[in-house]
Parts: C-alpha cells; structure tokens; sequence
C-alpha cells in the first residue's frame, strides 16, 4: 500500500516534465538554428570586406567591421542562452532524481521503524501470555492457601508477587536512515567544478570573457549577480589582472 502511494506521487510529480523537456529542447534547437544563420551572413560580409577593402573608404570600412563585430556579439548571446538553456534543463532532472533518492530513503525508514514494531508487539504479546500462565497458577495457589492457616507477613516484607512485570522493548536501531541524508550525499567526484567556490554547475551560471580564465563559469551569487549584464563581463580575478595591464 505504501509502495502505490510514493509511486503514484512521484509520477504525478513527473507529469509535466516531458512537457517542459521538449520546450527546452526546442528553444536550444531554435537558438542554435539563429546563430548558425548569423555565422553564414558573419562569412559572407568577411568575404565581401577582404575583396573590397583596398578600394572602400575609411568610414565605410569601419563601419562594415561594426558590422561584423555586432554580428559576432549576437552569434555570442545566442551561445550563452543556449547554455542557460542547457543548464536549467539539467537542474529540472537533477530536481526530480534527488527527489526519487529522498522518497526512497522515507520509505525504506518506514519499512524498518514496521519491522521494528512487529517485533515488539511480538515481543510483548509473549509477556502478556507468560503474566497469564503465572496469573493462573497464582489462583489455584491461592485456593490451596485457603484450607490452611496463613501467615503473617512481616512489616515492609515485600513479596515476589508484588513485584509487577514490565515487558522489555528492545530499543530503535539506530541505523535507520533519515530522507535528509540524501540530499546531503556527496556530488559524483567526476563532475566537473566551476566558480569560486568550487562547486558544481547550478542554477544561473555566466561565463568569463577572458579567454585565458583559469575558471571560465561562475555562480550569479557568487559573484553578486542577478541578471545577465550586457556586453562583455569578466570574473573578479580577470578583471584585477586587466587592471594591472
């Protein structure tokens, strides 16, 4: 029965993600087919500038590499939000198999605490079938007693009999595994790590324009942003480095 229950919530939490994988999927698609246009027109103006540059003037030829230079950052921004693309797609995933692994772990908790709990009631129904048996023997003993004199029985003298029996219950193993253990498990060593803290891709990330960075992608967070800026953006130690220069 529990089994049913975590299973038909786990697919009724998948129910849409078909949906959204495939608008994801068209959106790269659609990015990419953009950005491959703009590299053919990018090839077509390079030709025509490298046949025609001797002969053009020195405003038209400026103006023609503003040109293929605004062409070059829109092919770029198509680039990075395919990426973005990519990497909300992968977290959408990885949302839903942490989710698996933490289901898992509750029901395997409640498979053990049931276990657990039969033995004890087992345990416990022995005992009561034991006080019975004594209880029983106890009654016919105290009809024998009634044909003889009984004795007194001294001041602060307890007897076995006054005693009562407490069921023993063996205490709750403590290897049951809790859902949160889980989602702190550790990430796959061969995942790559990125940012200043290195950590695995996550959430929003922008990338360096400095060819040459050590790093290359960073958290927004972590380097304290919120939206993607426009233009070109460098990482705290590029930018330092730059200065330098």
């Amino acid at each position: 029965m529990a089994t049913a229950m975590y299973l038909e919530h786990y697919l009724d939490s998948l129910e849409s993600l078909p949906v959204e994988l495939q608008r994801n999927f068209n959106l790269m698609r659609d990015l990419d087919s953009r950005s491959q246009d703009v590299l053919k027109n990018i090839d077509e103006l390079c030709d025509d500038y490298l046949m025609n540059v001797k002969s053009m003037e020195p405003e038209k030829r400026a103006s023609r590499l503003t040109d293929i230079s605004e062409m070059f950052n829109k092919s770029r921004d198509y680039g990075d939000d395919k990426v973005q693309l990519a990497m909300q797609t992968y977290e959408m995933v990885d949302k839903h198999i942490r989710k698996l692994d933490a289901d898992l772990a509750r029901f395997e908790a409640e498979l053990k605490e049931k276990a657990v709990g039969a033995k004890s009631g087992g345990q416990e129904t022995g005992s009561k079938k034991g006080r019975a048996k004594s209880d029983k023997k106890k009654k016919k003993k105290d009809d024998f007693d009634d044909e003889i004199p009984k004795k007194k029985k001294k001041k602060n003298q307890i007897s076995a009999t006054d005693i009562p029996v407490t069921p023993t219950v063996p205490a709750l193993p403590l290897s049951i595994a809790h859902p949160s253990d889980v989602l702190d498990m550790p990430v796959d060593p061969n995942e790559p790590t990125y940012c200043l803290c290195h950590q695995v891709s996550y959430g929003e990330m922008i990338g360096c324009d400095n060819a040459d960075c050590p790093i290359e992608w960073f958290h927004f967070a972590c380097v304290g942003l919120t939206i993607k800026p426009k233009g070109k953006w460098y990482c705290p130690k590029c930018t330092v480095e730059r200065k330098k220069k």
